[in-house]
């Protein structure tokens, strides 16, 4: 049997990088750290039909498929929208259960069909979860900054979300900061509107002054214990398989 010669690669940049701003996008769930900061992404490519082919890999063999057929789905469907892009091909490679996912994303599965045997809470369950961790780490990064600006605790707990907005800062770092965490504050802390406070707790609850450094406290445990596993995951990934390689620049 004659195998046909595979397709082509495309070389132009601008279609890699609006395939790789795609997938700055989509975050490890569990770090709230997009799978291109991490250096996951190993592999980039789009063929002469304008088919992306991409390869992810995750620091080691054994990570929880639950979230590596979260990203892997993620992808795909972040690459999708690209209205050039008629198919996204994902691929995990060098992990334990890398046949599993790779099927189920490739057919369009849901993880209970790729993995029937897993009886975790279902990725719906699971991605709302880790959203409300991001929540809680962006809403300390954020409340951190504007204290660092000036403000003072017992304002930010009436800050609204109009007056959020219209803070002046020339600063890009806040910005982005802000916009992130009001990304995430449409989806929880309670009703979203300009006339609604800016910094309540996940579920909706407002936050008292008196109990603003407590509560800020616990959110800045739950943001530096992701960090140390965030840093812990790139340093493991480092030692399997070296300094990451530049994959959008290639």
């Amino acid at each position: 049997m004659v195998l046909a010669p595979n397709p082509p690669m495309v070389e132009d940049k601008h279609l890699r990088d609006e395939v790789w701003n795609c997938l700055a996008t989509v975050n490890d769930p569990e770090l709230d750290e997009s799978v291109t900061d991490m250096g996951f992404i190993d592999r980039l490519e789009i063929d002469k039909n304008n088919e992306v082919i991409i390869e992810f890999r995750l620091p080691t063999f054994w990570c929880a498929p639950n979230f590596a057929f979260l990203m892997a789905n993620d992808m795909r469907e972040a690459v999708e929208k690209l209205s050039w892009v008629p198919r996204v091909i994902i691929t995990l490679t060098d992990h334990c259960h890398a046949e599993a996912i790779n099927n189920g994303v490739h057919k369009g599965l849901s993880f209970s069909e790729a993995f029937p045997e897993q009886t975790e809470a279902n990725l719906d369950e699971l991605r709302e979860i880790f959203r409300r961790k991001a929540f809680k780490m962006r809403q300390e990064l954020l409340l951190r900054t504007l204290k660092e600006i000036g403000y003072k605790g017992s304002e930010l707990c009436l800050l609204k979300i109009d007056e959020l907005v219209a803070i002046v800062s020339e600063d890009h770092n806040f910005s982005l900061l802000r916009s992130r965490y009001l990304e995430v504050r449409k989806e929880f802390g309670g009703p979203y509107g300009c006339d609604k406070l800016a910094f309540t707790s996940d579920t909706g609850e407002a936050i008292s002054s008196e109990s603003f450094v407590e509560y800020l406290s616990g959110l800045r445990r739950v943001r530096v214990n992701s960090e140390f596993n965030a840093n812990m995951c790139r340093s493991v990934l480092k030692s399997r398989y070296g300094e990451n390689k530049k994959v959008a620049t290639n």
